[in-house]
């Protein structure tokens, strides 16, 4: 029997390419469980690598083994109860293992627990989103650097090396350099035929023209086929590569009427919609405004924990949206997307000025706005009133949040990938 040992080398973790074989297998079932580990985690460690499980019954294989039946002889060390030539009914073969579900038939399952790297963890957790409409393109400020074709050089290493450029500079060299003593060989052909009608092929002047083509043919023969000056090798250079360059607006309202527990979900959502961001662009600015009768641009630590309360004028953070992004992102060089959060209650008359700053304003300039209402169980007035701009606009989505558990859903239909 034939003994097959792998001794290839896979740096520090052995079992790279196992796993990663694995994963490709099982991916379906894999996904299951990542969607399943995703709901018992805090969203500030949904991008951490963690160990998930799946059942053993998903991936067994099929085993060629000997069946039950026969007659059989079996051995039972320290056996008391039964004497040689006793008889007793067979049973079933089957244990109940030591895994998480067992039961007092004798059937049981196994789970298989491995673990993810955090960047097979956020590729299934992200597999099915993508940013819609990312159609702008322009020169960031960090412009990418990388390697590309530039023609030939005649200097290189040899694995640049262009052979079908090398072999038609070859070509035309032995070309040139044999053309004369082509032309002279011809010529002589001609005469040396002439010449073999006329006198014969031993006649002094016959056998002198074939001594001279024999001499030119040798002077061809004598061009070299390849010289170093024919080598041609790919050349390459750095050049700075275009790159997409976005901005979100994340608009989220701290008035009196978001209570703890609304803040908590809206917080929660731009957590999430952040760490998805950072996986599809390497270049992204980040806008936070916060608002309640009056909006105002924070960094990122004040508006997930500053504590403020008042009434509630949701035009407000409109206004300075478009302010900035007047003043700091012109339309023309970037992509802005924009996501907000509130539990919808708006003073009386400002949900209809929301309205037209959305339709005047600010759809025009944006690829993507985004609205989730968070913890109302009944639709409020600004709900109403951004029910008609959807109506008007494709790229104006809007959700609902009730609980925790449903902020993920929401963030996958909002960015869920279109159909080309």
């Amino acid at each position: 029997m034939a003994t097959v040992i792998d001794r290839r080398e896979n740096g520090g973790n052995k079992s790279a390419v196992n796993q990663q074989r694995f994963i490709k297998r099982y991916r379906e079932q894999i996904r299951q469980a990542v969607a399943k580990a995703v709901s018992g985690r805090k969203i500030m460690d949904i991008e951490q690598s963690g160990q998930v499980s799946i059942p053993v019954k998903d991936i067994s294989e099929p085993i060629f083994h000997h069946g039950p039946g026969g007659r059989r002889e079996w051995i039972h060390p320290g056996n008391k109860k039964f004497v040689k030539g006793d008889s007793f009914d067979r049973q079933q073969q089957g244990g109940g293992g030591t895994g998480s579900r067992a039961s007092d038939s004798g059937e049981g399952e196994d789970d298989f627990v491995f673990t993810l790297s955090r960047e097979d963890f956020l590729n299934f957790f992200f597999e099915d989103m993508a940013l819609p409409d990312l159609a702008k393109r322009h020169l960031a400020k960090i412009a990418e650097v990388r390697k590309v074709r530039a023609g030939f050089s005649i200097d290189g290493t040899p694995s640049n090396l262009s052979i079908l450029r090398t072999m038609r500079s070859s070509l035309g060299r032995r070309i040139a350099l044999s053309s004369p003593y082509q032309k002279r060989l011809r010529e002589l052909e001609l005469d040396y035929s002439e010449a073999l009608e006329k006198d014969g092929p031993y006649a002094e002047g016959t056998l002198e023209l074939m001594e001279k083509m024999r001499h030119l043919r040798a002077c061809i023969d004598r061009v070299p086929f390849i010289e170093k000056l024919d080598l041609r090798y790919n050349n390459r250079v750095l050049k700075k590569r275009p790159q997409a360059q976005a901005v979100m607006f994340c608009l989220m309202d701290v008035s009196g009427s978001m209570d703890e527990s609304r803040k908590d979900l809206a917080k929660r959502f731009f957590m999430l919609l952040y760490l998805f961001l950072k996986r599809n662009y390497e270049r992204i600015d980040v806008v936070f405004i916060r608002h309640h009768t009056v909006a105002k641009e924070v960094d990122e630590e004040d508006f997930f924990h500053s504590r403020e309360s008042g009434g509630t004028v949701v035009s407000s953070a409109l206004k300075l949206m478009v302010e900035v992004i007047h003043d700091r992102y012109p339309p023309s060089q970037w992509n802005i997307y924009c996501a907000q959060a509130s539990d919808g209650d708006n003073w009386a008359g400002d949900s209809e000025l929301c309205g037209r700053l959305l339709r005047d304003s600010i759809l025009p300039l944006v690829q993507y706005y985004a609205y989730v209402e968070v913890a109302s169980e009944e639709p409020q007035n600004l709900w109403e009133e951004y029910l008609t701009v959807k109506g008007q606009f494709d790229h104006f989505a809007m959700q609902r949040i009730i609980g925790a558990d449903e902020i993920y859903p929401v963030l996958h239909d909002l960015f869920q990938k279109r159909a080309a």
